[in-house]
């Protein structure tokens, strides 16, 4: 019989934030259909995970975008997780790294808005999130490769907020201002304090938090960070 659940679909799955994100849903009564290049790492989680379901998938590939949705269904909650990164200044940067961080952090925005918010606006009801960064704010010099991509994706999700809150559609931009308790960052900094870094799990309840607002009080720019972090 097939699931009466809501479904969320969730790109960018690593084991951090995205993760976290697909648990979160999980938890809160959704399908998850989970979306990231590694298919090893999502069959883990699929297996992990009640009612989620791993689908492989580089979001660059409008193609492989629409293959998902043909397979799993309409969202009634999409989060944009998937990011391109990248340090140097514009001196050091090959403009394909630019680029492709393009394809990723802003086109691949455009796509899932595009494939999945008409049936939200027919149902009158849907969430788009997109998780960002201090980056979408400000062009420091060592994130030439890295911060153009995610200011235009802060402004293109503004632009389709803009379009679809009217429709009965929240689109929220989420900047995460801290570093993210990941191993890889914690192995990077090993005198860091604890409270230093931003869980995923934290991460995750914004998210759903910023999915469910009720329809009077809807944020578009929200922020999170350490309590002690400055800003």
């Amino acid at each position: 019989m097939p699931s009466t659940k809501p479904l969320a679909l969730v790109t960018g799955v690593g084991p951090g934030t995205g993760a976290s994100v697909a648990r979160r849903f999980a938890e809160g009564g959704y399908r998850v259909a989970m979306l990231a290049r590694d298919a090893d790492r999502l069959a883990a989680l699929e297996a992990e995970i009640p009612d989620s379901i791993a689908c492989p998938c580089d979001v660059t590939d409008l193609a492989a975008l629409e293959g998902v949705l043909a397979r799993v269904g309409a969202p009634k909650v999409v989060v944009h997780n998937a990011v391109g990164g990248a340090f140097g200044s514009f001196r050091d940067i090959d403009p394909s790294v630019l680029q492709r961080n393009f394809e990723i952090n802003t086109m691949a925005l455009m796509h899932l808005a595009r494939l999945t918010t008409p049936a939200m606006v027919e149902a009158g009801d849907g969430a788009l999130i997109v998780t960002g960064n201090t980056s979408a704010q400000r062009g420091k010099a060592f994130f030439a490769g890295f911060a153009p991509t995610k200011a235009a994706q802060r402004i293109l999700a503004e632009s389709i907020a803009r379009d679809l809150g009217p429709k009965g559609v929240h689109v929220a931009y989420l900047i995460i201002d801290a570093v993210i308790d990941v191993p890889w960052q914690r192995e990077r900094m090993k005198d860091a304090p604890d409270d230093f870094f931003i869980s995923p799990a934290s991460i995750a309840g914004e998210v759903f938090h910023l999915a469910h607002q009720p329809r009077d009080a809807w944020a578009f720019l929200a922020e999170v960070r350490p309590f002690h972090e400055p800003w």
